[in-house]
């Protein structure tokens, strides 16, 4: 099955080994070195950082997101997660409905409207939603008890959804917990009902999270941020 039928059955996809190790390693090292703010659990507006903005464009990482969005695929978003003993936390079932926008524009469908680090950010509808795809780099092995993603299956597929149904949905979907390797990419649609649980060990799981969209006007005069 292709990824672009896998996402679409399932709203994710587990790919092994699409960067090396020697790749692997010096992505860490320059995440170290950047002089962004950053704090135990990671690093927001992580594209800042010239390699990573570098590696969101590599060729590898835009065919993937091409092959699901589209020829105009485009990154926007980087974020860095980082689980250790020293920050630890879970996450509870959710989507990802929060877009980085140039502008704020009052128009029906998004909202609520927020600012952070100084950029616009609306919860978007699910028509926008559906023009965005995450791919997840592990820079360290995720295991099954390193508090690893978990996605519930077809979920991506039922639009924006309330606390309710995302509560009832966590009680009658069976998860699957994403055990990626280092340098693997799990590829996921925002929509797609996922959450993690604390780490129960001393190992790192650090995840670079790179968002790409069909295009940066994801809406009738609605742009995208590159942040």
């Amino acid at each position: 099955m292709s990824l672009v039928e896998r996402v679409s059955k399932d709203g994710f996809a587990i790919l092994p080994n699409v960067i090396s190790e020697r790749e692997t390693s010096d992505l860490i090292v320059n995440l170290q070195r950047g002089d962004l703010p950053r704090s135990r659990a990671g690093m927001r507006h992580a594209m800042r950082n010239a390699a990573v903005a570098a590696f969101t464009r590599d060729i590898r990482m835009l065919e993937l997101a091409r092959e699901v969005l589209g020829a105009a695929a485009v990154p926007f978003r980087a974020t860095l997660f980082d689980k250790s003993p020293v920050s630890n936390w879970l996450v509870v079932w959710h989507q990802d409905t929060a877009l980085p926008l140039q502008k704020r524009r009052d128009v029906q469908g998004w909202g609520p409207w927020s600012v952070k680090d100084g950029v616009n950010y609306a919860h978007a509808p699910a028509s926008a939603l559906e023009r965005v795809l995450a791919l997840r780099l592990h820079l360290d092995d995720s295991v099954a008890e390193n508090g690893p993603l978990r996605v519930l299956p077809g979920t991506h597929t039922l639009g924006v959804l309330t606390d309710e149904a995302l509560h009832d949905l966590s009680r009658q979907t069976a998860a699957v917990d994403c055990l990626v390797p280092r340098g693997g990419i799990l590829a996921m649609r925002p929509l797609a009902v996922h959450a993690s649980s604390k780490s129960q060990s001393d190992a790192q799981r650090r995840v670079l999270h790179i968002e790409y969209g069909a295009a940066l006007t994801i809406a009738d005069g609605i742009k995208i941020a590159v942040a």
